[in-house]
């Protein structure tokens, strides 16, 4: 159990790079050239491995991943946008407004009973919050701990809405070309490789900085480590 989760994960990130990055920006950085797919194919070809990876992603959890959805939504739109030769800028609005959307959730879910940042960073599948709310209660920071959960929301919001402002400046620099010809399915391919450094890190450690700032205050509040709250599958693979 505790070898096998880590190389179902390890597995899983790697098909995520291989079918949303690597076949995508190889597809459509050399073979969008007329003697071979031509800009276009290149286009529906490369996005056909996202799309088809998502759908796979979602039938083996067995349940709908409002993010894998939007994944696929998102691609699909590349993939129209790209298809009907429409201006860059629409693009450049496309890659702004999903991360956007999902940050405003954020806030917004914030004041409700199932905040968005739970599902994010620590959802019920990883945490037995039953223990977790009794260990508040009995420590008597249960309002304290509502008040860090604010704080880790404004920092997962605040890296979507990073992500948002990287994806716009990104689309549009990159995308300088008219639709349809070769050299703009090029700069989508550099685009989509750049997404991953330019974007997804700087993100990634922004959500590591909120799951981190919730771990020491839980440790504060419960004066327990958050390894006392782990579901027994997940402490022990």
């Amino acid at each position: 159990m505790n070898q096998q989760q880590p190389q179902q994960k390890q597995g899983g990130f790697l098909g995520n790079l291989a079918f949303n990055i690597i076949i995508p920006v190889v597809v459509m950085t050399n073979l969008n050239s007329e003697e071979y797919l031509g800009p276009a194919w290149s286009i529906v070809v490369a996005l056909i491995f996202p799309i088809v990876y998502g759908l796979w992603d979602l039938k083996q959890s067995g349940k709908v991943n409002v993010f894998s959805v939007l994944g696929i939504v998102s691609v699909i739109l590349t993939g129209g946008i790209s298809l009907l030769e429409l201006p860059a800028e629409y693009i450049a609005i496309k890659e702004a407004a999903i991360p956007g959307f999902i940050g405003l959730a954020v806030l917004i879910t914030q004041r409700t009973s199932k905040p968005l940042v739970k599902l994010l960073i620590l959802n019920d599948q990883i945490v037995n919050w039953p223990e977790l709310n009794q260990a508040l209660e009995d420590n008597h920071t249960a309002d304290q701990f509502k008040k860090k959960l604010a704080v880790s929301s404004y920092i997962v919001a605040a890296s979507f809405f990073l992500s948002s402002f990287l994806n716009y400046a990104l689309a549009k620099i990159m995308l300088v070309s008219p639709p349809g010809t070769p050299e703009y399915t090029e700069e989508l391919g550099k685009m989509t490789a750049m997404s991953y450094p330019v974007i997804v890190i700087p993100s990634m450690i922004m959500l590591m900085a909120a799951l981190w700032y919730l771990f020491v205050q839980i440790k504060k509040l419960t004066g327990k480590d958050l390894e006392a709250f782990l579901l027994e599958g997940n402490s022990h693979g």
